[in-house]
């Protein structure tokens, strides 16, 4: 039995329930939302579900002025035989902990966390799809709504978790792997050490934007990123874990603070490793992966995240030339492990590393 005894008030109004064969990434929202607060010297108080609606925030909240808040990403699956199951909830209940610790922001149970999550998903499990490459897709966020402008941590706080039914991040006919574009990006940064690159905040992805819009101008789905200081070594791709295979090695960029130690990046390196697939975590210079790709010893690339789980890449574009990888094609590591991901996030595939939690 849970310590946690939160108060479920239902919608005396609820949603129809959206088509599974149309559904896109984070449009539609469930019928309800968890919500708690923090006040300083009292602790957090008041969890509870209630009917997904607006927020009233005071002009001079703090998260509007100075950016105080976090978010975490995961994703709730229907088995076959109508289980619900979370994927590693108690990682991103973790790294929910170190953004606040960076933030300033107020600690929490991770008991806490991942039985709010539990609670809501239940409540809502009418509204996890079946149609396979769906889910639902889960929002925990936290923010200071303190009033106040003048630049310190605040002392009040809401954490609030919404839902979403969700289909494929990238828009694929029947659910499965879609090969990207990536446009390295010599100019913009997304971290750098002594940052905040390794914690969730919006601040992060709000710089990413522009060469973002870059490089969908290019015609390309995703920028690659470099480490801010040299511009010489590979980090993130988008929001996601990158992967580089050159000559049968599996390469992804150290965890020194400047990326995000993606849940789904933990998994696929414990599975590369059970497998006996080598696999390194170190600094790859782009001009190496360049010149892999030049000579065909760049086997594959792809990312990794929770909400594309695993994304090959078919093409990297540079500002004075390109590059098929692997000629286009899902590479067959990237295969394999979304395969034994999504087999495992789903209940097809036995879980022998205790990696999913059942509601």
């Amino acid at each position: 039995m849970s310590k946690y005894d939160f108060k479920i008030t239902k919608t005396t109004n609820p949603k129809p329930k959206p088509d599974p064969n149309t559904l896109k990434f984070g449009k539609v929202f469930t019928d309800h939302m968890f919500t708690m607060e923090y006040t300083e010297g009292k602790g957090w108080h008041d969890g509870q579900i209630v009917p997904y609606g607006p927020l009233t925030l005071d002009p001079a909240a703090a998260v509007l002025h100075y950016g105080q808040e976090m978010f975490e990403g995961m994703k709730a699956y229907r088995t076959r035989d109508g289980k619900i199951l979370l994927f590693r909830p108690y990682m991103n209940a973790e790294r929910g902990r170190k953004t606040n610790d960076r933030m300033c922001m107020p600690d929490y149970d991770p008991d806490m966390f991942v039985e709010a999550v539990k609670t809501l998903v239940n409540v809502e499990r009418d509204w996890i799809p079946e149609k396979e490459g769906t889910s639902l897709y889960i929002r925990p966020f936290m923010f200071a709504d303190e009033a106040f402008l003048g630049v310190h941590a605040a002392h009040h706080y809401k954490f609030i978790i919404i839902c979403s039914p969700v289909g494929p991040y990238y828009d694929t006919p029947d659910g499965g792997l879609l090969s990207t574009s990536i446009f390295v990006e010599e100019t913009y940064v997304r971290s750098v050490q002594g940052g905040t690159g390794f914690a969730k905040i919006g601040g992060n992805y709000a710089a990413s934007l522009k060469a973002q819009t870059n490089a969908a101008a290019k015609g390309c789905e995703q920028v690659l990123w470099l480490d801010a200081i040299e511009h010489k070594y590979v980090e993130e791709i988008g929001t996601s874990n990158a992967f580089f295979v050159i000559d049968g090695e599996v390469i992804t960029a150290p965890l020194l603070g400047t990326i995000l130690p993606g849940v789904t990046r933990d998994s696929v390196i414990a599975l590369l490793k059970s497998w006996g697939v080598p696999v390194t975590e170190r600094r790859l210079l782009i001009e190496d992966v360049r010149r892999a790709a030049a000579e065909g010893r760049l086997n594959e690339v792809f990312a990794s995240g929770t909400a594309a789980v695993i994304s090959p890449v078919g093409k990297l574009v540079f500002s004075d030339s390109d590059f098929a990888i692997n000629g286009g094609a899902i590479g067959a590591i990237a295969q394999r492990l979304y395969d034994e991901l999504y087999g495992v996030q789903t209940g097809k595939i036995k879980d022998d590393k205790n990696w999913t939690l059942e509601v």
